[in-house]
């Protein structure tokens, strides 16, 4: 089985360059964040066509979840349970599959902004909610996906400069540290479990030649239980999308298993 997780950075723009990946990329599943489109404008029949069954939770303008799968999708939870939020940055299905039922849980985190503003402080708030939210589902479903957006960049070898970047957003120690309450809940970073090149990144900016300089981040990633670790064979960011015309800044996460 491949599930996937890409920042698509507006549906609307990048349909077409779903599509060509997904027939290139027959995944399983694949979260999807920043829609920036609302549900009745979800492209549910092209993405039928290519042989995906889709759950959103689309919001206008920003933000916006989507869960794409060939297998039954059931139990779908749109946004933290008892977390008021206006933002559409979470959706959360049951996929029947034939190595069983997998519970995949596809995010938008919060930006953040800066350390010192109300949106940190939001963040902070929701990072909260999440571990509470992931805690509980982690209970009833033993294989279980995290994957998304992160907007954390957990380790210094996860950002182009950390040095000159330490404790600006994405960096700060209050980030990492809920990036790893959630490994203490028993899950693993799929992609730190093989050997990578260094340098290995997952979002660039569009300015400054970001991608053509490897100026970029690792803030995308696929967490996995205990029971999906055991059959993890591997997990790459694929790069290739993000040298399209008018990509993504992100590039899809890829994790394999047996």
């Amino acid at each position: 089985m491949k599930f996937a997780t890409w920042n698509i950075n507006s549906l609307n723009v990048r349909l077409p360059q779903l599509l060509d990946w997904l027939q290139v990329n027959p995944v399983d599943a694949i979260g999807l964040q920043e829609l920036k489109l609302t549900d009745d404008k979800f492209p549910f029949a092209e993405l039928e066509a290519a042989g995906y069954q889709a759950v959103s939770h689309g919001q206008k303008t920003y933000n916006g979840v989507a869960i794409l799968s060939r297998h039954p999708v059931r139990d779908v939870v749109r946004n933290i349970p008892g977390f008021d939020d206006e933002q559409a940055r979470v959706i959360a299905a049951t996929l029947d599959t034939p190595q069983g039922e997998v519970r995949l849980i596809n995010c938008y985190f919060v930006n953040g902004q800066a350390p010192d503003s109300e949106k940190f402080a939001y963040k902070l708030r929701w990072l909260a909610a999440l571990h509470a939210f992931v805690q509980a589902e982690m209970a009833q479903h033993p294989q279980l996906l995290l994957v998304g957006d992160f907007n954390v960049a957990p380790e210094d070898r996860d950002s182009f400069d950390p040095e000159g970047l330490r404790g600006t957003i994405h960096h700060t120690p209050e980030e990492r540290a809920h990036f790893q309450s959630l490994l203490d809940l028993g899950l693993t970073d799929a992609f730190r479990m093989f050997e990578q090149p260094e340098k290995s990144f997952s979002w660039w900016d569009y300015r400054m030649l970001g991608f053509q300089k490897n100026r970029g981040l690792r803030i995308d990633h696929i967490l996995v239980s205990e029971a999906l670790k055991a059959r993890t064979t591997a997990c790459v960011v694929d790069r290739a999308p993000r040298k399209n015309k008018q990509p993504s800044d992100h590039a899809p996460v890829v994790v394999t298993m047996g």
